[in-house]
């Protein structure tokens, strides 16, 4: 990619979240690959009424050696054709955007529009959903208004990719795994970790972490832990529930009252900054994501960095993530089966094993390789 010119359009600083960090992770990597790079993000993101979590932004520094600028208003078309007529002008070879909701269709498909416009740029998208975890009846023209305004694909499940091809059934399309969110720093020893939480380092931990939405099953979750304590399997063991609640946290709270789990549940329902990440990973036995639906998760990306089993339901592409009985257990969509599975998980030398596991597979996820499928991708759609 040396001497080639990469915009990247989407999430970044002051942003937070999984996807400013893939965003300026990739950016780097182009950047070390000899690339121009340069990152347009959001002015404005969400209007506050459309974001249900306490804040879309971080604290702390920019990122050095990033070019950032805040140019997208999703809500002002104005700011469209200005970033879209930018494009044109500058004529990057390749402009990079995520897409994860319908609602950024008409933004960033009028953008692509514009961009391609000079016949030279070519504009590839790093999926992560198509059809949204809470659809809508406008959903389907708003997605396909942003596809067919793109050259390529770059897809992270295969129900992304079958999403996918319902619209663009010719679609030029690669897959390529989540990659691995190794940007937050190294493990901490336990028993410092523990402390500086406030937790009881000689109890073993089950952790949900990330954002707390419906589809993620924190409900299933609390169930299965009640089905484990009525069994005299949660001696020495608490849960903790890490991460932001999207709305009211009222029907968790309620749901642990209701089934008797109050001195078993830690809830910390607080966005974490990236470098409280480590402390959490660190505690954690394995990781649970009772996932209702899902394409993918970059929980589970977090968990391998710091070499965490997990506990995933059989739902999108979460199996591809995370291979049953090596680095952690697949269940089904119900309370028993989750129980049945973190169960697993301590039965004799299987989380030890499991732990191996996840040191073993976590190589596939690599940046390195994800923008090897990007470049690839650019030489398809170039021929």
């Amino acid at each position: 990619m040396a001497g080639k010119k990469i915009s990247f359009v989407g999430p970044a600083y002051p942003y937070r979240g999984g996807l400013a960090t893939i965003i300026e992770t990739l950016a780097r990597e182009f950047q070390g690959r000899g690339a121009e790079v340069d990152i347009k993000t959001f002015s404005l993101q969400y209007p506050r009424l459309l974001f249900p979590g306490k804040s879309q932004f971080r604290t702390g520094d920019a990122p050095e050696g990033l070019a950032i600028s805040r140019q997208v208003s999703t809500v002002n078309p104005f700011s469209w054709f200005r970033v879209g007529r930018r494009l044109r002008r500058e004529a990057p070879d390749m402009v990079v955007l995520k897409y994860w909701t319908p609602l950024m269709a008409p933004c960033f498909g009028t953008i692509c529009r514009l961009a391609r416009k000079n016949r030279k740029t070519k504009v590839v998208v790093h999926l992560d959903n198509i059809t949204p975890h809470e659809p809508h009846f406008y959903d389907r023209l708003l997605n396909r208004y942003f596809l067919r305004s793109c050259d390529g694909f770059i897809y992270m499940s295969e129900a992304v990719n079958r999403d996918l091809h319902t619209y663009l059934p010719q679609a030029k399309a690669l897959f390529s795994p989540h990659p691995l969110f190794d940007t937050y720093g190294k493990r901490v020893e336990r028993t410092k970790a523990s402390e500086r939480l406030g937790l009881n380092p000689e109890l073993s931990y089950v952790m949900f972490f990330g954002y707390v939405r419906d589809y993620k099953g924190l409900d299933l979750l609390l169930d299965a832990w009640a089905l484990l304590k009525a069994e005299g399997k949660t001696e020495g063991k608490k849960l903790l529930v890490v991460g932001e609640v999207y709305g009211s946290d009222a029907k968790y709270l309620e749901q642990i009252e209701r089934l008797g789990l109050r001195e078993d549940v830690v809830m910390h329902t607080e966005f974490v900054p990236d470098d409280r990440v480590a402390e959490w990973f660190s505690v954690a036995d394995m990781v649970a994501l009772p996932y209702k639906s899902a394409t993918q998760s970059g929980v589970t990306q977090v968990a391998y960095a710091f070499d965490v089993p997990m506990v995933v339901t059989n739902v999108g592409g979460l199996a591809e993530m995370v291979e049953d009985d090596v680095v952690g257990v697949l269940a089904q969509v119900s309370a028993r089966s989750v129980a049945d599975a973190i169960a697993k998980v301590y039965e004799g030398d299987n989380l030890a094993r499991y732990r191996e596991g996840v040191v073993r597979n976590k190589a596939r996820f690599s940046w390195a390789a994800t923008a090897d499928r990007i470049e690839q991708l650019l030489e398809i759609i170039n021929k």
